[in-house]
């Protein structure tokens, strides 16, 4: 049995779910694209090759096992993506919750049922259909569940609105204990440097104390006050537009004081290690094209 055990984002990790690009298909056409940044790439020409990241994720996996991380990867489904582990599910506390994703997408959840069968039944969850949530929308931080929303009355013509109020309400009543706070994020179908798909492109804790924020991710300012006030602006690294479209606030933590990132998030990369961190620093810069990075391929299991 998987004893499942995840409270935040930062406490030493054990078990996680890393994605796969092997077999991961053709280019997609511009009408399957699900984001606009992989939108802008297929129009480019400048899509990322299958060995490329391969490589990328054989980095992230070779510095996982230095941790001594036990790395589960989900059956490769021929011609198909599936990078992105953090969208089909998430564990808070010791349930495993079953994202209710894009209908196309239900087979990536298929690919990691073996996983799943080790975790006590009574221990996984899965939404009704009008709940949408994915996890890349939902962080933990101890007594806080926060999760990215969009409030928007035209949710439904977003692809990129991808967790409801109901998704919400939902965790609300599966977790009674948590405070749960939401924030209605800014999408765009046609622009990625104004488009916070998940909550994990615009905000993101590191160690005890510290995040990463990208202020103009929020609709409302008062939900960036929120995170200010809770963790003092002083121990928040903002980040500018371009760098939040290069998915800065999309780094991994494998422990308290190590963080995963990308080897050109140098303003980054700096600051985390002037604030005592240690930066395992890979190639991620082709998978980043897609509109995810390291936190988006990485489904946690265990932390201590």
């Amino acid at each position: 049995m998987l004893e499942l055990n995840i409270n935040n984002e930062t406490s030493k990790l054990r078990a996680v779910i890393l994605g796969s690009a092997v077999n991961n298909g053709l280019t997609p056409s511009v009408e399957e694209a699900y984001d606009p940044k992989s939108l802008e790439h297929i129009l480019a020409g400048t899509y990322p090759q299958e060995h490329d990241m391969v490589n990328e994720m054989e980095a992230f996996n070779t510095v996982l096992k230095k941790y001594n991380v036990t790395v589960y990867r989900p059956e490769m489904i021929k011609n198909y993506n599936q990078i992105f582990t953090r969208d089909i599910g998430f564990v808070i506390d010791d349930t495993f919750v079953k994202s209710n994703i894009l209908p196309d997408r239900e087979r990536e959840l298929d690919a990691i049922q073996y996983i799943i069968d080790q975790i006590n039944p009574k221990k996984v969850a899965r939404p009704p259909e009008e709940v949408h949530i994915e996890g890349g929308d939902v962080m933990l931080w101890n007594d806080y569940i926060f999760i990215g929303t969009y409030k928007g009355s035209d949710y439904k013509d977003y692809i990129t609105a991808r967790t409801n109020m109901a998704g919400v309400q939902y965790i609300k009543d599966l977790f009674p204990n948590k405070i749960v706070k939401e924030f209605d994020l800014v999408k765009s179908k046609i622009e990625a440097r104004d488009n916070a798909l998940h909550l994990d492109c615009c905000f993101q804790p590191v160690g005890n104390d510290k995040g990463i924020i990208y202020k103009n991710g929020f609709r409302e300012e008062a939900d960036y006050l929120f995170l200010v006030n809770l963790f003092a602006k002083e121990n928040l690294f903002h980040i500018t537009r371009d760098e939040m479209y290069n998915m800065n606030s999309n780094v991994f933590s494998i422990d308290t004081y190590v963080v995963v990132s990308e080897r050109n998030f140098t303003r980054l990369n700096n600051w985390l290690r002037a604030n005592g961190f240690v930066v395992e620093e890979i190639p991620y810069s082709e998978i980043a094209k897609q509109e995810g990075l390291l936190r988006c391929s990485t489904l946690p299991l265990i932390r201590d």
